[in-house]
Protein backbone atom coordinates (compact mmCIF):
# COMPACT_ATOMS: atom_id res chain seq x y z
CA UNK A 1 0.00 0.00 0.00
CA UNK A 2 1.47 3.82 -0.75
CA UNK A 3 0.68 7.28 0.81
CA UNK A 4 1.19 9.76 -2.10
CA UNK A 5 1.42 13.52 -1.21
CA UNK A 6 1.72 16.31 -3.70
CA UNK A 7 2.61 19.95 -3.74
CA UNK A 8 3.15 22.67 -6.16
CA UNK A 9 6.29 24.84 -5.94
CA UNK A 10 6.90 28.23 -7.77
CA UNK A 11 10.43 27.23 -8.88
CA UNK A 12 12.22 24.72 -11.62
CA UNK A 13 12.87 21.25 -11.40
CA UNK A 14 17.01 21.72 -10.94
CA UNK A 15 15.72 24.03 -7.62
CA UNK A 16 13.71 21.95 -6.10
CA UNK A 17 15.91 18.86 -6.48
CA UNK A 18 18.92 20.37 -5.28
CA UNK A 19 17.09 21.51 -2.30
CA UNK A 20 17.04 17.66 -1.40
CA UNK A 21 20.53 16.13 -3.17
CA UNK A 22 23.03 19.29 -1.65
CA UNK A 23 23.90 18.60 1.92
CA UNK A 24 24.54 22.57 1.91
CA UNK A 25 20.81 22.86 1.12
CA UNK A 26 18.52 20.25 3.40
CA UNK A 27 18.84 21.85 6.88
CA UNK A 28 17.09 24.83 5.59
CA UNK A 29 13.58 22.94 5.39
CA UNK A 30 13.95 19.37 6.41
CA UNK A 31 16.44 17.33 8.23
CA UNK A 32 19.66 19.36 10.05
CA UNK A 33 21.99 17.64 7.74
CA UNK A 34 22.91 14.99 5.33
CA UNK A 35 26.35 13.67 5.00
CA UNK A 36 26.74 13.85 1.74
CA UNK A 37 25.43 14.24 -1.76
CA UNK A 38 22.55 11.98 -2.43
CA UNK A 39 23.24 9.79 -5.46
CA UNK A 40 22.89 6.68 -6.92
CA UNK A 41 23.52 3.14 -4.43
CA UNK A 42 24.78 6.11 -1.82
CA UNK A 43 23.62 5.42 1.73
CA UNK A 44 22.99 8.75 3.17
CA UNK A 45 23.00 9.45 7.03
CA UNK A 46 20.58 12.19 8.07
CA UNK A 47 20.63 13.85 11.33
CA UNK A 48 17.87 15.65 13.15
CA UNK A 49 20.12 17.84 15.57
CA UNK A 50 17.63 18.96 17.21
CA UNK A 51 15.98 15.84 18.40
CA UNK A 52 19.42 14.21 19.05
CA UNK A 53 18.41 11.16 16.37
CA UNK A 54 19.64 10.07 13.09
CA UNK A 55 18.83 7.54 10.19
CA UNK A 56 20.05 5.74 7.04
CA UNK A 57 18.88 5.63 3.77
CA UNK A 58 19.91 3.79 0.48
CA UNK A 59 19.67 6.07 -2.53
CA UNK A 60 18.20 3.43 -5.05
CA UNK A 61 17.66 5.36 -8.16
CA UNK A 62 18.33 8.99 -9.12
CA UNK A 63 17.45 10.76 -12.30
CA UNK A 64 18.75 14.43 -12.86
CA UNK A 65 15.77 16.74 -11.89
CA UNK A 66 13.23 14.30 -12.50
CA UNK A 67 13.49 11.58 -9.61
CA UNK A 68 15.15 10.28 -6.53
CA UNK A 69 14.23 6.95 -4.68
CA UNK A 70 14.97 5.85 -1.55
CA UNK A 71 14.64 2.72 1.08
CA UNK A 72 14.44 3.54 4.66
CA UNK A 73 13.19 2.20 7.70
CA UNK A 74 13.47 -1.14 9.63
CA UNK A 75 14.14 -4.12 7.83
CA UNK A 76 10.50 -5.35 9.24
CA UNK A 77 8.61 -2.02 8.20
CA UNK A 78 11.06 -0.65 5.65
CA UNK A 79 9.21 1.10 3.04
CA UNK A 80 10.42 2.73 -0.74
CA UNK A 81 10.25 6.58 -1.16
CA UNK A 82 9.84 8.03 -5.11
CA UNK A 83 10.17 12.02 -5.05
CA UNK A 84 9.50 13.03 -8.85
CA UNK A 85 9.43 16.40 -10.05
CA UNK A 86 7.24 17.49 -12.90
CA UNK A 87 8.62 20.32 -14.43
CA UNK A 88 5.60 22.29 -15.80
CA UNK A 89 7.52 25.06 -17.12
CA UNK A 90 10.85 27.29 -16.08
CA UNK A 91 9.29 28.38 -13.02
CA UNK A 92 6.70 25.87 -11.62
CA UNK A 93 6.97 22.30 -10.19
CA UNK A 94 4.80 19.43 -8.94
CA UNK A 95 6.77 17.35 -6.42
CA UNK A 96 5.54 14.30 -5.86
CA UNK A 97 6.54 12.22 -2.56
CA UNK A 98 4.93 8.93 -3.31
CA UNK A 99 6.19 6.09 -0.20
CA UNK A 100 5.41 2.56 -0.50
CA UNK A 101 5.40 -0.18 1.19
CA UNK A 102 2.93 0.10 4.14
CA UNK A 103 1.31 -3.70 5.59
CA UNK A 104 -2.20 -3.61 4.59
CA UNK A 105 -3.14 -6.03 7.12
CA UNK A 106 -1.35 -3.81 10.25
CA UNK A 107 -3.66 -2.87 13.11
CA UNK A 108 -1.84 0.58 13.48
CA UNK A 109 -2.50 1.18 9.23
CA UNK A 110 -4.90 4.07 9.28
CA UNK A 111 -3.03 5.87 12.39
CA UNK A 112 0.82 4.89 10.19
CA UNK A 113 -0.44 6.47 6.96
CA UNK A 114 -2.29 9.77 8.43
CA UNK A 115 0.84 10.61 10.33
CA UNK A 116 2.85 9.92 7.69
CA UNK A 117 0.84 12.20 5.49
CA UNK A 118 1.34 14.93 7.87
CA UNK A 119 5.14 14.53 7.64
CA UNK A 120 5.60 14.82 3.83
CA UNK A 121 2.69 17.65 3.75
CA UNK A 122 4.59 19.30 6.72
CA UNK A 123 8.25 18.71 4.93
CA UNK A 124 6.74 19.69 1.51
CA UNK A 125 5.62 23.11 3.38
CA UNK A 126 8.69 24.17 4.74
CA UNK A 127 10.09 23.28 1.33
CA UNK A 128 7.65 26.09 -0.41
CA UNK A 129 8.96 28.16 2.31
CA UNK A 130 12.58 28.03 1.53
CA UNK A 131 12.08 27.76 -2.11
CA UNK A 132 9.96 30.71 -2.90
CA UNK A 133 10.39 32.90 0.12
CA UNK A 134 13.86 32.03 1.61
CA UNK A 135 12.30 31.13 5.21
CA UNK A 136 14.65 28.38 6.51
CA UNK A 137 13.21 28.53 10.13
CA UNK A 138 10.14 26.52 10.03
CA UNK A 139 11.27 22.89 9.96
CA UNK A 140 11.55 22.76 13.58
CA UNK A 141 7.99 24.01 14.50
CA UNK A 142 6.31 20.74 14.04
CA UNK A 143 5.70 19.62 17.96
CA UNK A 144 4.55 16.40 18.20
CA UNK A 145 3.42 14.51 21.50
Amino acid sequence: MNNLTKMKILKPANEVFEAFVDPSKIGNFWFSSSSVRWEQDKTITLSYNEYNAQLDIKIVEVEINKKIVFKWGLSAEERTVTITLIELDHSNTIIEVNEEGFKENDDELIHKLVDNKEGWVYMLTCLKGYLEFGVNTLRTGLVKD
